[in-house]
């Protein structure tokens, strides 16, 4: 087999150690060296030292965790560093340990033989981290919301249904209340503000319960967790925003598309980057998120058309942007939409519409061009026969007799 990199090294990363394997080939032999590194920063530098010294190009490793980013970062300004997926490079049963794992790591950086994962450049990282963080931040906001319902049932304050936001204006008002030690339901229906679901009689009733000190300890802790936690989505904005200040024209551009939002766009941006040349074709970049089907094929037959897992942070955001854009009427991913739903249903249609979108921020930052929307009647004009033909066909099962004409 050729070979691609004649002094190369696999790395075998782990928490506190590193085992580095470098492979140079000499002439009509391989050599081939492995050594132990610690991950603090001065066994790092020693290992990108003895990689110099041995003359290694490239250096392949596995994404392990975090624990690889330390790495990377280090070895980035004098190699060209190689992340694989783990299960991409796995060895052979029974052959496992470090040693093994880092001389099959360079063997197959060698011959070519590993696909890189994609890593972003560290200002793209950044923005990572902040995104997920905001996500994370408002999941657990969320998480504390249901424990302050679940607190009212306990109570027997049946109001989550009859408030539609617990937190928001008139529902915190009567938490705070709740929790400061007032239990009269018509002082707490006072404390509501403006229109709510259900009737003053209604709402009065529902907060006549059973409310210990217990259950005022427990709303009073949620609410200054999450008063925390809205206190650290605030600062993390700000810092997000700041960080989003340099590509405020790429978050405009990713704004045009229904369906997207400024949250949206900032997750974009973070997940798949700045520089579409890293993906070939709009293609490759929807397989790398996992909206497309996976290719499971054997024998001539299709086994399996399922998404693969893909990119988790970025696909549900997606998801979640396709189920609005589908609401806009007359646009291209509404009529996307509902065809693909009468065929393959609901949840397969709205993963096809998420790849459209993703389709389209590719060419938006490729192009740095606006969304421009294909219209509604974009697959009534590529389908104009087939379309007449099925409803011809719907019309003579209903028992009628239709003659086409074409218009003058």
């Amino acid at each position: 087999m050729r070979v691609l990199h004649r002094s190369c090294a696999g790395l075998d990363v782990h928490k506190d150690t590193v085992v580095a394997c470098v492979r140079v080939a000499e002439r009509s032999r391989v050599r081939q060296e492995v050594r132990t590194f610690g991950t603090t920063t001065k066994g790092l530098l020693a290992l990108a030292d003895w990689l110099t010294e041995n003359g290694c190009t490239h250096v392949a490793m596995e994404s392990t965790g975090v624990y690889w980013k330390p790495v990377w970062h280090i070895l980035e300004s004098s190699f060209e560093l190689v992340l694989a997926n783990a299960t991409h490079i796995r060895n052979l049963p029974g052959r496992k340990s470090d040693v093994n794992d880092a001389t099959w790591i360079a063997d197959l950086l060698a011959h070519g033989l590993i696909r890189a994962s994609f890593v972003p450049d560290t200002p793209v990282q950044e923005l990572r981290d902040l995104t997920r963080t905001r996500k994370q931040l408002v999941r657990e906001i969320g998480q504390h919301t249901l424990r302050i319902q679940k607190t009212l049932e306990d109570a027997n304050l049946k109001v989550t249904g009859l408030i539609s936001d617990i937190l928001g204006v008139s529902g915190r008002a009567v938490l705070e209340a709740i929790a400061g030690g007032e239990s009269d339901p018509q002082r707490l229906l006072e404390l509501t503000k403006g229109r709510l679901k259900a009737s003053p009689e209604q709402l009065r009733e529902a907060l006549h319960g059973r409310i210990r000190d217990h259950h005022r300890f427990l709303i009073k802790l949620h609410l200054g967790q999450v008063d925390a936690l809205s206190a650290a989505v605030r600062d993390l904005e700000m810092r997000l925003e700041e960080a989003l200040r340099p590509f405020r024209a790429d978050l405009q551009l990713l704004r045009t598309i229904p369906g997207v939002s400024d949250v949206v766009a900032s997750v974009l941006l973070a997940e798949i980057g700045f520089d579409m040349a890293r993906f070939p074709t709009a293609g490759h970049l929807v397989s790398w998120a996992g909206l497309c089907p996976r290719s499971d094929e054997s024998a001539g037959k299709r086994r399996s058309t399922r998404i693969r897992m893909g990119a988790p942070w970025l696909k549900t955001v997606l998801v979640q942007a396709a189920w609005a854009a589908t609401r806009k009427s007359d646009s291209y991913f509404r009529a996307q939409f509902f065809r693909l739903r009468s065929r393959r249903g609901p949840m397969k249609a709205i993963v096809a519409v998420a790849a459209s979108i993703l389709t389209s921020a590719y060419y938006i930052l490729s192009r740095q061009e606006p969304y421009r929307d294909l219209g509604s009647a974009h697959f009534d004009r590529l389908d104009s026969t087939a379309r007449a033909q099925r409803l011809v066909k719907r019309l003579t099962d209903l028992g009628f007799q239709v003659e086409i004409r074409p218009a003058a």
